[in-house]
């Protein structure tokens, strides 16, 4: 991450303005999404509780976004999560899955409405059908930053995502947020998994539909 142009500001020359054919690994994702069978493990006093859930998640192709010569391609999403057979909001999700084709990096970022943040990364080749990212609290990049009570009672110290797409046109994620718990001494793994069916297509980025 250290090999970056002496020239920080000049963009790049070659911009194809097609997100949706510049995805790399994020292009099985975009689109909208349902999967009905989500299990999720998470702290209560007594212990760990497993908890079914039902998940719409639309990710949209955004116009390919430029940092000087740094060029990124991505989508813009948000989950909406709910128990079974319910209608209010068991979770809500939004931020960015990005690509940048020149270091082969994946971001995903993500924001919840409890006053938590994160950024994670890792590293994919463009026709990878599986990859990790990683955010760690404490860092400078990549990490996770948390509002006071969060941070106090529930510290997250890391966020891992394995996500798998399929050839059937599904795709899966698995998430394991490593939380410190005030007055244990061992960190609990809160975990969530669900598998992603198509239920629409994604719409282009606003400048190819222009």
């Amino acid at each position: 991450m250290s090999n970056f142009p002496k020239d920080i500001y000049s963009e790049p020359s070659d911009i194809e303005i097609d997100t949706l054919a510049n995805l790399g690994p994020l292009r099985g994702m975009a689109g909208v999404w349902q999967g009905t069978r989500g299990l999720d493990v998470k702290p209560k006093v007594d212990g760990p509780k497993k908890q079914a859930y039902v998940e719409r998640i639309e990710l949209q192709p955004i116009d390919p976004q430029t940092n000087g010569p740094q060029l990124l391609y991505g989508l813009r999403y948000h989950t909406h999560v709910t128990k079974p057979d319910q209608v209010k909001t068991y979770h809500d999700q939004v931020g960015y899955w990005l690509w940048e084709p020149a270091t082969g990096t994946i971001i995903h970022t993500l924001t919840i409405p409890r006053g938590q943040v994160a950024m994670a990364a890792g590293q994919a080749s463009a026709d990878a059908t599986s990859f990790e990212l990683v955010a760690t609290q404490g860092l400078d990049t990549y990490g996770i930053c948390s509002a006071p009570f969060l941070h106090h009672a529930f510290r997250t110290t890391e966020f891992r995502i394995n996500v798998s797409t399929s050839p059937d046109g599904t795709w899966t994620y698995i998430e394991d947020t490593v939380l410190q718990i005030l007055g244990q001494d061992q960190p609990f793994h809160h975990t969530d998994r669900n598998t992603l069916t198509k239920i629409g297509e994604p719409t282009p980025n606003p400048l190819m539909r222009g």
